[in-house]
């Protein structure tokens, strides 16, 4: 064969394994090329309310704790827990022998008293006779002037035993008031209407009030009417404010609702473990007298709500796609909208709800394309959040996941990590 007939049948040839190698390699890139599957969510309108959440204590409005002024033994218990009790009412008495005693000798002290007081004014009676006396001889100059100066001394001597007569029995006085009141203090009765909802002691019981009055008894003084004191973190306290209505669940009724209103935001702090607290006392109706004090409440603060706002999932402002997704979605040679998302603020410690308008983005699927939509949010519950603006529409499907398939092994989208604090 010639050189020009092999040439004639080479090239057909060769053009021929060039198409075919170009046909596998073109096969094999579709095979390999990665597919892209998405998990969206559709955006809504519907309520959204922003809650600051906290726990407390329920307790009485006013709690009284009824003591002992003097010490002895407990002699006799005439309440006893959840007992009713009116103003004035005896709770218990203490025995009351030795203070009995101490009146008896002060009522002796003071009568001793009051007999002196007599004699020491006989005694300036006749000592003032005395003078008088005295005087007329003087001046009929039948003494000497030395017996009428005696005379006078005499006379003002039993004078000031008068006086002095007259302060001890004061003192013998008010020896005796303080050993009666003493002897009253033996009886205690309640200073409010209420109920016991504390009794600390038992008959035989020696309470000591040397440094400090015993507690023997507490007294809540109306349970119709209760007090919830909460324990605000310091990043939602500024959210709350007097007259706002709360609610509230305790463990006794999980599935009741309580409502309350805030009475005072307590400017006092309580820090525990470098973390500051405030305390929100709520006012409660318990007509029922289902709410017992020191249960715990599970209280929500309601300080802002929308009724018909554009919501968006949180996984949906989370969502960041990987670089490979976007080369594979996205057209060639286009380019994400928007600016550059910024970074969600840092919360503070304790904070466990948010409400103050950010720039953030999400990203809508817009028939096999991706598009990066900026937006700025509002107000949030933890779970949907608020949009104020942006290029959305109710309808819009938003990506929450996506997934790469082929080629590679399959790679979910992750979220941002700074975006975890949203």
């Amino acid at each position: 064969m010639t050189q020009s007939k092999r040439r004639r049948f080479g090239l057909p040839l060769v053009l021929l394994v060039l198409a075919a190698l170009a046909f596998l390699g073109v096969r094999h890139f579709k095979e390999s090329a990665p597919k892209v599957s998405y998990k969206t969510a559709t955006l809504e309108r519907g309520r959204v309310s922003a809650k600051v959440t906290a726990s407390g204590t329920l307790s009485p409005l006013v709690k009284v704790q009824v003591g002992s002024q003097v010490s002895g033994r407990i002699a006799e218990l005439f309440v006893d827990f959840n007992s009713p009790v009116k103003k004035g009412e005896v709770l218990a008495k203490l025995d009351p022998q030795l203070f009995q005693a101490a009146v008896d000798h002060a009522k002796a002290n003071h009568s001793a008293a009051q007999g002196q007081l007599a004699k020491a004014k006989a005694n300036a009676a006749n000592a003032k006779k005395q003078l008088e006396r005295m005087k007329e001889l003087a001046a009929r100059k039948l003494i000497a002037e030395a017996d009428l100066d005696v005379a006078e001394a005499q006379a003002i001597s039993t004078a000031a035993d008068v006086q002095a007569a007259q302060g001890a029995v004061e003192q013998t006085k008010a020896s005796l008031k303080q050993a009666q009141v003493n002897l009253g203090y033996t009886t205690i009765v309640s200073p409010v209407d209420g109920v016991v909802i504390s009794r600390n002691v038992d008959v035989g019981q020696t309470v000591a009030a040397s440094l400090q009055a015993p507690v023997l008894f507490e007294i809540a003084e109306d349970l119709a009417r209760m007090q919830v004191n909460t324990s605000v973190a310091e990043a939602d306290v500024g959210k709350l404010r007097a007259g706002m209505t709360a609610t509230f669940t305790v463990d006794a009724y999980p599935t009741e609702h309580f409502r309350g209103v805030v009475r005072q935001i307590r400017n006092a702090p309580t820090t525990v473990q470098n973390v500051v607290t405030y305390d929100a006392v709520i006012d409660v109706e318990n007509p029922d007298l289902k709410l017992l004090p020191g249960m715990t409440a599970n209280v929500t603060f309601l300080y802002a709500q929308k009724d018909d706002a554009l919501l968006v999932p949180n996984t949906a402002l989370r969502f960041r796609p990987p670089d490979e997704i976007l080369q594979a979605s996205l057209p060639q040679g286009a380019s994400s909208a928007g600016p550059a998302p910024q970074g969600p603020p840092q919360q503070g410690r304790g904070q466990r709800s948010r409400g103050v308008s950010n720039k953030r983005e999400v990203w809508v699927l817009r028939g096999e394309s991706l598009e990066r939509v900026a937006v700025t949010t509002g107000i949030t519950d933890g779970s949907v959040t608020e949009i104020v603006e942006g290029a959305l529409q109710p309808g819009d499907s938003l990506v929450i996941e996506a997934t790469v398939t082929g080629g590679a092994s399959p790679q979910p989208s992750t979220p941002d990590p700074m975006r975890r604090l949203f």
